[in-house]
């Protein structure tokens, strides 16, 4: 396929020209019971070419949703002139750093497909699991979901990169009736990056963190709201993850540094306590696979770790090829699409805070009066860094010792402010990759980091 792709597009990689050709095909696959009863029952994909030539400082982008020969020439002309018709209207002729990647950078194997049957199976077993040992639940919904993509991507400087992306998840919600007859509810994903088979081979290994999940609804069902203020929190691995990813990251891709983000006037400044370091990964982390592994983007740049915040000081923005000139930094990897249509923009792969020291036993111990937050549910932030993210797990500290759950709140701050309070990271670090990042198109990300000692402005009633 790659060598047929680049049969394709080689009479095309001429002249002054800075080209790519991407095939793509992108698949969806879902189904969801709530209380037992099918609700959803889903099978998406689409296809197509994607073409973008670069002219000096400007570029023409084409696509069709075709993937024949027919297909890859019309939009490999179509990028063309729309490249030399932005050349007309703009005056600067800057060229883009030189590619450097060469030769065949990987090769993929198919999207593992399972009959739509055999995600139906697996829900209906999950869910009598939860009839018949949660017993005191209201409702419940069991989402079986699995999506992925197939690249083909050839350059002219000779690149050849042919990639797969496969995540399976199951995503799980119970919901308790509480104090008063109020509704509580709680959610989790579970799976990853990976083929359906190889995840969820057997549902029996998902029994035991069913049971967890139920324990915590009903701890919830009996809990009480927190006092409202500036409190000492522990993060949990999930929310330093979210604030990693919404507060930090998005403030330090360069294209909203050029729109005016905090991070724009902070490079080489102090933004965080020196316990804190930050990175977005490429395909691994902390000696582990990466939730959310990339080898190569979609501007041909091979994926290698961008450092954000090293010892507390931001040292990096999140670059594609053209920002990484602007800005004299190096193109990291970080230039992604979603779709076959979609041009690549600067995207997040796996941004995490790394490890520390303490143990989270030790962390919990050292608060007199505060909160241990394990769970969220949503949260927004700006590029301000300013952030407010809902907290829908978590448990009071008194005395060194976890108290009561408590019902649905908010944390709310300044990202680079509040991570300077930070005085003890776990030496552990959960990942969460099943979500969507919604920056202009979805893309799938993987967030996550230690724990965190910090004060926090927390929400009451």
């Amino acid at each position: 396929m790659l060598k047929e792709l680049n049969g394709l597009a080689r009479p095309y990689f001429q002249g002054d020209a800075d080209t790519e050709l991407r095939r793509q095909f992108t698949y969806q696959r879902s189904v969801a019971l709530l209380s037992g009863n099918l609700v959803s029952n889903i099978r998406s994909e689409s296809s197509g070419i994607s073409a973008r030539v670069s002219l000096g400082a400007v570029s023409g982008f084409a696509s069709i949703s075709d993937v024949g020969e027919d297909a890859a020439r019309r939009v490999l002309k179509e990028a063309e002139s729309n490249a030399r018709f932005m050349k007309s209207c703009v005056g600067r002729d800057i060229p883009l750093p030189p590619r450097t990647a060469r030769g065949v950078f990987s090769e993929s194997a198919r999207f593992s497909d399972p009959e739509q049957g055999r995600l139906i199976e697996l829900a209906r077993a999950l869910d009598d699991y939860i009839v018949s040992h949660c017993k005191r639940l209201c409702s419940r919904r069991v989402i079986v979901r699995l999506d992925g993509s197939e690249k083909e991507l050839v350059t002219s400087s000779a690149l050849s990169a042919s990639t797969l992306f496969s995540r399976a998840l199951v995503i799980v919600v119970m919901t308790a009736e509480g104090k008063g007859g109020a509704p509580v509810e709680l959610h989790e994903a579970y799976g990853g990056s990976g083929s359906f088979d190889r995840l969820f081979r057997d549902p029996e290994w998902l029994y035991p963190e069913l049971d967890l999940l139920y324990e915590k609804v009903m701890d919830k069902a009996e809990g009480v709201y927190p006092e409202a203020g500036m409190k000492t929190v522990v993060l949990g691995g999930v929310l330093s993850g979210i604030l990693a990813h919404e507060a930090v990251g998005h403030t330090v891709e360069a294209d909203l540094v050029k729109g005016g983000s905090v991070a724009g006037h902070s490079l080489g400044k102090v933004v965080a306590s020196p316990l804190v370091s930050l990175t977005d990964f490429a395909h691994s982390a902390f000696g582990a696979p990466a939730p959310i592994p990339l080898y190569v983007d979609d501007e041909g740049t091979p994926a290698v770790d961008a450092p954000i915040i090293r010892d507390g000081i931001l040292v990096g923005y999140l670059n594609n090829r053209e920002s990484a000139r602007e800005f004299g930094m190096r193109a990291c990897g970080n230039a992604r699409a979603y779709a076959p249509s979609d041009e690549p923009l600067i995207r997040m792969r796996n941004t995490a805070i790394h490890p520390g020291s303490s143990s989270l036993s030790e962390m919990i111990a050292s608060v007199e009066d505060g909160y241990y937050l394990v769970a969220t549910g949503n949260g927004q932030a700006d590029t301000t860094g300013e952030f407010m993210f809902g907290v829908n797990m978590g448990y009071e500290i008194k005395g060194g010792r976890l108290g009561r759950a408590i019902l649905d709140t908010t944390i709310s701050g300044v990202a680079f402010e509040m991570l300077k309070t930070v005085d003890m990271v776990s030496s552990d670090v959960t990942w969460s990759c099943a979500g969507m990042c919604g920056k202009k198109q979805p893309m799938a990300v993987g967030m996550g980091g230690p724990a965190l000692r910090c004060r926090i402005m927390m929400g009451g009633n």
